[in-house]
């Protein structure tokens, strides 16, 4: 019993303490505030809302980890979308073939790969800082983006695009399924791979990670390679989603991604977080926005309040720290 507790206890790390407890607040304030919280509709409405934003989140975790940031998540993500689309479109539009799709998917992923890319080698090489850098691109895409589209909308996709954005399996929805898979494989990345060890060295200290051998230019290049391609992905079922492509599609996730990396528990300097809190604070996230749906409020009111929720965690957290202080000056 005590060596299954120390695995999950491993597995989860003390980050999970801070969206835990969150996920049981809004559980116990909303199931009492509201009778039709409990509720498979509402649950079912997270599964579905949950992976986009999930995705993008994911997509800013490795950067932040490293001590840096990226800043062109939504942008790339609709970039790569649009490079699906104008495959399609070119390519019979809703008569276009799997194969197309295939390939479109294909090219998305190495679009966002390549803005990754770009970034990670002038961070890496520049020691230019990775909000500047990160910001120089999302202004570059967002004007690359409107510029080829002229501001609207591109959609008349294949109805088989319609499942993936909406369709399930065995009760879950499929990009949920996607969402989790991609939640596994970055758990493995961070804690069975060199790289995930890697990266969490540069991000305590890049210049003893330097000192120890670590080839940190690399490693910030790859980190940011993995956030781009991890944005085409979330690109990908967002198209599905909307059954269409506009640059600004997923606008507002930026700072909530940033929100939910840090009440997962993740040093916004760097160097210590965990995959699976951040997904805990992502259903904590998505909860609070439907309990406050279902209360009537606008959605407006629920971006406030997820600033709020921002400030509050960093004063807990300066609370935290001082308490530990406190102890270990007692001790």
């Amino acid at each position: 019993m005590n060596s299954v507790a120390t695995r999950i206890k491993d597995l989860l790390g003390p980050e999970i303490a801070g969206p835990g407890f969150a996920f049981l607040a809004v559980m116990l304030f909303f199931g009492f505030a509201s009778p039709q919280f409990l509720s498979e509709a509402t649950f079912g409405s997270v599964a579905f809302q949950l992976p986009e934003l999930g995705l993008l989140t994911l997509a800013m975790l490795l950067p932040v980890l490293t001590g840096g940031l990226n800043l062109a998540i939504t942008f790339t993500a609709n970039i790569a979308g649009l490079t699906v689309a104008w495959v399609l479109q070119a390519n019979g539009g809703v008569d276009a073939g799997i194969a197309w799709f295939a390939l479109g998917c294909v090219l998305a992923v190495a679009v966002g790969a390549a803005t990754g890319v770009v970034m990670g080698l002038v961070i890496a090489y520049t020691r230019a800082h990775p909000i500047l850098v990160s910001l120089s691109m999302m202004i570059f895409v967002r004007g690359l983006g409107e510029f080829l589209t002229r501001g609207g909308d591109v959609s008349g996709f294949p109805a088989f695009l319609q499942p993936i954005g909406h369709g399930s399996i065995l009760g879950f929805p499929i990009p949920l399924l996607i969402f989790i898979a991609c939640v596994l494989l970055w758990h493995v990345l961070l804690t069975r791979m060199k790289l995930g060890f890697n990266t969490y060295m540069i991000g305590s200290n890049i210049e003893a990670a330097r000192y120890s051998g670590v080839n940190t230019r690399k490693v910030i290049v790859l980190v940011y390679t993995l956030s781009g391609a991890m944005c085409a992905v979330a690109g990908i079922i967002m198209l599905a989603r909307f059954n269409s492509v506009r640059v600004g599609h997923g606008e507002s996730y930026l700072l909530i991604t940033v929100l939910a990396c840090f009440l997962g528990g993740v040093n916004p300097f760097g160097g210590f977080g965990r995959v699976i809190p951040v997904f805990v604070a992502l259903v904590v996230l998505q909860l609070l926005s439907s309990g406050l749906n279902l209360m009537g409020a606008n959605q407006h009111l629920a971006t406030a309040v997820w600033g709020i929720l921002l400030i509050a965690v960093m004063i807990l957290r300066w609370l935290a720290a001082q308490l530990m202080i406190l102890n270990r000056r007692k001790g």
